[in-house]
């Protein structure tokens, strides 16, 4: 058992998949007495070296993110496929996809959930930084993802 694990327990966000971020947006926001956030649509699978199971995927979403205190709610709408965002869609209709967490070593941090049988399911770039998600649903009943800053090498 590891004195330390591997990346940062702050929790970022969590992460809702939707059918309609335009609708759910309105939703949420009336349910958090929050203003609708700004819809942004990510870049092409293809742009940020995206790899979904391990192959390219040129699919995106729409997100919106709302800022409860140190944590989002993230709201997410698939774009294209295939992608962990769609596949969760199609299987569990709209449901949390994962929890985010920071890393400072997304090599390490990963390599620590494999180690636990939690495999890596999608990756891709963001801005200098990058993301991936983990398959934690047998363990932990959710995906986890880590998220880097600085992407100092492309975790795969």
């Amino acid at each position: 058992m590891p004195t330390e694990i591997a990346y940062n327990t702050t929790l970022a966000q969590v992460a809702i998949v939707v059918h309609n971020i335009e609708e759910a947006c309105q939703r949420w926001a009336r349910i958090l007495g929050q203003p609708v956030p700004n819809i942004i649509t990510t870049q092409p699978g293809n742009e940020v070296h995206m790899t979904y199971r391990g192959l390219p995927s040129n699919a995106q979403a729409k997100l919106a993110f709302f800022q409860l205190g140190p944590v989002q709610l993230e709201l997410i709408e698939p774009i294209g496929e295939p992608s962990t965002w769609k596949e969760a869609l199609d299987q569990d209709g709209e449901s949390v996809h994962h929890i985010a967490f920071w890393t400072e070593d997304m090599q390490s941090s990963a390599q620590f959930l494999r180690e636990q049988g939690i495999p890596l399911v999608q990756r891709g770039d963001m801005g200098e930084g990058q993301y991936a998600y983990f398959d934690a649903r047998e363990q932990l009943g959710v995906q986890i993802e880590l998220l880097e800053r600085v992407r100092k090498e492309r975790v795969e």
